[in-house]
């Protein structure tokens, strides 16, 4: 089912955004050595709920997609 293959994919986007978001957090207070190189953590934090949201909106995507499963093949049994 198409719904479930985009709520799998939206999963792994949002994974990916919390990984980059987590990764350039625990570079806050770093000194990286180069001057500009700086971590915004407010737009971190940001970041962190978008990803946090979206997951949560595909995770209701898959359920949704797996109880229409459930229901076709009840339907059909």
């Amino acid at each position: 089912m198409e719904i479930l293959a985009a709520a799998l994919q939206g999963l792994n986007s949002a994974e990916t955004q919390l990984d980059q978001a987590a990764v350039r957090i625990s570079q806050a207070g770093t000194d990286t050595g180069t001057s500009g190189d700086t971590v915004d953590l407010a737009t971190e934090i940001v970041n962190l709920a978008v990803a946090k949201e979206e997951y949560q909106a595909n995770l209701k995507a898959l359920q949704a997609g797996s109880e229409i499963a459930k229901h076709t093949i009840d339907i059909l049994a």
